[in-house]
């Protein structure tokens, strides 16, 4: 078995990484074809089919136009401080934009509530406020890879 074979994580390994971690490393495509890169905040929402990352960006970002263009992005979710330790997900999928007001404060108190602990009664104000000037994203995966270092010995 290759080192790549016996490093991949399950399912459940990969699950459990998602919904642990609370940032994603966000890849959109610029006009020009070189990826746009940026670090978000993230939950994980339930839709038909599993889990799925979704976040929430200012209507007018460079991701948002990037992805009104063209909706194909990559999420990366990684954790580890050395080699051995290394683990991560990577998720090349579709994101399904969420325009409605009521559907983006949704993710916006999702991305409040889970990774960050925040309360949501705390930030409901700010939620709403911001919600009408941001766009919500569902991200559909097509293809999801994963590693964790831990499993290779070291």
């Amino acid at each position: 078995m290759s080192d790549r074979a016996r490093a991949a994580m399950t399912a459940d390994e990969t699950m459990e990484l998602l919904a642990s971690a609370r940032k994603t490393h966000l890849a959109t495509i610029n006009r020009d074809g070189t990826p746009h890169v940026v670090t978000m905040f993230y939950a994980l929402r339930s839709e038909a089919g599993g889990e799925r990352i979704t976040f929430w960006t200012y209507r007018a970002s460079q991701k948002a136009r990037n992805l009104a263009r063209d909706p194909r992005l990559t999420c990366l979710v990684e954790d580890g401080e050395d080699y051995f330790s290394l683990r991560g997900v990577q998720v090349n999928g579709i994101a399904h934009l969420i325009e409605d007001p009521a559907g983006v404060a949704a993710v916006g108190r999702l991305v409040a509530e889970g990774p960050l602990g925040v309360a949501g009664d705390v930030v409901d104000g700010y939620i709403e406020h911001a919600a009408r000037k941001r766009v919500a994203y569902v991200v559909e995966p097509l293809r999801v890879i994963s590693w964790d270092h831990r499993k290779l010995g070291g």
